[in-house]
């Protein structure tokens, strides 16, 4: 999984009652983008986040001139 500055992690919930989680990636501190990624969810919370198989980046759309 590889993510840019800006992307949003989407962290869908798997289990009954368990929501979805958006959240923007601030950082990304692996090899050429990838994990772990310092992400400040729509909570406001921030924390370090190795994304499982129940994640996906959304890209963050390309800036209007």
């Amino acid at each position: 999984m590889r993510a840019h500055d800006g992307d949003h992690l989407v962290v869908e919930g798997t289990k009954v009652g368990s929501g979805r989680r958006e959240g923007e990636v601030l950082e990304t501190h692996g090899p050429d983008g990838g994990p772990p990624f310092l992400v400040r969810w729509s909570d406001g919370a921030q924390c370090l986040v190795y994304p499982g198989t129940d994640a996906h980046v959304v890209p963050e759309p390309p800036a209007a001139d």
